[in-house]
């Protein structure tokens, strides 16, 4: 599988600056995908989302950009809308056809170089690059200087990164995918599902591997904060053939992954998002999707933090 490429009719495209750890990730439909979109972070910063709105008139999005370096990262979307311009694609007003990109972005400013950000350049460089090849994952594109498990600020925290994964659906709608690609930049720990275990999270110390259970440290009285700041960027699509208000409701039922993976989850600190695609015109129903959409992402969460390398001091589990 190669994750969010899976689907017919996406690519993926990652621009990473490594010296200071930040980046963007570039999901490109240039066709047109069906978009709904699910807000349950308290600290979200968007462009564009009301694009996604079932009374909208652009019935169709061309791109979603995802991106560090907190509100500044929201400039990367004006790149992506260049490239497509240069290529024709966009949504045509009569005078020319305008590329409707919505961008999410996450706060990795507490980690590598706080002044350097995603620019328009970044965000054409990742649009440039996309293709349809398995999708890179762990310490790459938005997700280069991903964190996760903040309690105690970046000192205690691990790394994280981008993950992808994909689910196929059996029987009568054998021919149907959803597929996810998550940015985890979490305030809370990663959970294994199947075992109830903390995979990646809050540490004891800077210099242990033991994990402190940030759900717990919350219960005992340890106080939260803004502690290097957060939030989980989500983008699921499938094959399926979904209206706004249909593709809306898989994204909110894609955030079952989330909260199944990530705990705390949606917390004050977190600008949790999801946005859901429909591509193509298969037949499966709803329900049936976002099962899948939520164990896609959920797997996706997991391979983010398991793909991720130690970097800028932050210990990661690839090693």
């Amino acid at each position: 599988m190669k994750g969010l490429t899976d689907i017919p009719g996406i690519r993926v495209g990652h621009a990473s600056d490594w010296e200071a750890l930040t980046g963007c990730t570039v999901i490109l439909c240039e066709s047109g995908a069906t978009a709904g979109a699910d807000i349950r972070g308290s600290a979200s910063g968007t462009e564009e989302f009301p694009v996604m709105e079932a009374d909208h008139v652009a019935p169709v999005v061309h791109a979603v950009v995802l991106a560090g370096g907190s509100a500044f990262g929201l400039e990367a979307a004006s790149g992506v809308r260049r490239f497509l311009e240069q290529k024709g694609v966009g949504f045509d007003t009569g005078v020319t056809r305008v590329p409707i990109v919505p961008c999410a972005i996450l706060y990795d400013l507490a980690v590598g170089k706080a002044g350097v950000r995603p620019t328009r350049e970044m965000g054409e460089a990742a649009a440039a690059a996309a293709s349809d090849a398995p999708v890179p994952q762990g310490a790459v594109g938005a997700g280069t200087g991903a964190t996760v498990g903040k309690l105690f600020g970046i000192p205690q925290a691990m790394k994280s990164g981008i993950g992808s994964a994909t689910v196929e659906l059996e029987g009568r709608w054998s021919a149907v995918k959803v597929a996810a690609l998550v940015a985890v930049n979490a305030f809370g720990d990663v959970i294994d599902p199947d075992t109830g275990r903390i995979v990646a999270g809050t540490r004891r110390a800077p210099d242990s591997r033991e994990f402190a259970d940030t759900v717990r440290q919350l219960k005992r009285g340890v106080r939260s904060g803004f502690r290097g700041a957060n939030t989980t960027l989500v983008v699921v699509a499938t094959n399926a053939l979904l209206g706004k208000p249909e593709a809306r409701k898989l994204a909110v039922l894609a955030q079952i992954g989330v909260a199944r993976t990530i705990r705390p989850v949606n917390t004050p600190y977190d600008g949790d998002v999801v946005i859901a695609l429909s591509l193509g015109r298969e037949k499966a129903e709803l329900t049936a999707l976002g099962v899948a959409a939520a164990e896609a992402v959920s797997e996706a969460i997991l391979r983010a933090v398991r793909l991720a390398p130690t970097l800028g001091g932050v210990p990661g589990l690839k090693e």
